[in-house]
């Protein structure tokens, strides 16, 4: 008994030691970022940097006002959300209260095999697809645009939206369909009426973490969304999201500069949104796990 009993508490410990490895590398990882990209807020200045309207790092004198940047991420997460949304809950409900078992068991693997695709595959769609299509459709000069890093990171963050949205269903109790039915209603308005707002918790999940997928994507739009660092005014404009601008000029920016540090800011402010992102989703999932164990 002393044995096993001593067997247990190392059992414990190493899984206990696993557990708060993911918390120590968040933590290393939050420091090195405020130890690296502080130094660029005492040079410029907070607000002169976070809202500067110029992003001109290699000029003389330079400009790091990241604004553009944000709004261009903004853009594209925006126009991607507009994308994956209707695709990834729609498939979700097709999937989960319409599809019969054959057909949920051919197109359930088809959808998750587009989250096993490499980002730079996607990009390279992009770039070799999308981007003339987008130059040809609307007489561009150029096609790398933000509608084309929206509709391939849309498309990209489907996967995502669709697997969570049908947790999020899938867990809705089969007597609240019943009841609807029951009453006389039909399968529409069971769907919009009952399933949907019963799982809207889990769907708002979904929303969210297909947003912080986009946001947070790197390689597909450093090659398709044309890297002017520029206000964006409309989606046919080329932009230059945070995660190119690091991509694209950390390489060139010279360790210990005003540029290194400035970059090294931009991933603080990217860290720290797509932080944000992930509570809220893990709020709004606890309370739809709440909700239904107590409707249980």
């Amino acid at each position: 008994m002393p044995f096993k009993r001593t067997k247990e508490k190392i059992y414990k410990w190493i899984f206990a030691i696993l557990a708060f490895a993911s918390l120590f590398f968040l933590v290393g990882v939050m420091i090195v970022l405020f130890k690296e990209g502080a130094p660029i807020f005492k040079e410029v200045g907070f607000f002169k940097y976070l809202f500067g309207t110029k992003w001109y790092p290699t000029y003389d004198p330079p400009d790091f006002g990241i604004l553009p940047l944000i709004m261009a991420s903004l853009w594209v997460t925006a126009g991607a959300v507009i994308v994956c949304v209707p695709l990834g809950v729609g498939s979700a409900l097709y999937l989960n209260e319409i599809a019969s078992f054959k057909q949920r068991q051919f197109l359930k693997p088809i959808i998750e095999l587009l989250a096993s695709i490499p980002s730079v595959v996607y990009g390279f769609f992009g770039l070799v697809v999308v981007t003339p299509f987008i130059q040809n459709l609307f007489n561009l000069p150029s096609g790398m645009t933000a509608l084309n890093a929206s509709l391939i990171l849309g498309i990209m963050a489907t996967p995502t939206v669709c697997s969570i949205a049908e947790d999020a269903l899938s867990y809705v109790p089969r007597s609240f369909r019943e009841a609807s039915f029951a009453v006389g209603a039909n399968r529409w308005q069971t769907l919009t009426r009952v399933v949907i707002p019963a799982a809207g918790s889990g769907i708002s999940t979904a929303i969210i973490l297909g947003m912080s997928r986009a946001i947070g994507e790197t390689m597909t739009v450093l090659m398709v969304a044309g890297g002017a660092g520029v206000m964006p005014k409309t989606f046919l404009e080329p932009v230059r999201p945070m995660t190119a601008a690091i991509a694209a000029e950390m390489g060139e920016a010279p360790m210990g500069g005003s540029h290194y540090h400035a970059l090294f800011a931009i991933a603080l402010i990217l860290f720290l949104i797509t932080f944000i992102f992930n509570i809220i989703a893990e709020i709004i999932s606890r309370r739809f796990r709440i909700k239904l164990g107590l409707s249980g």
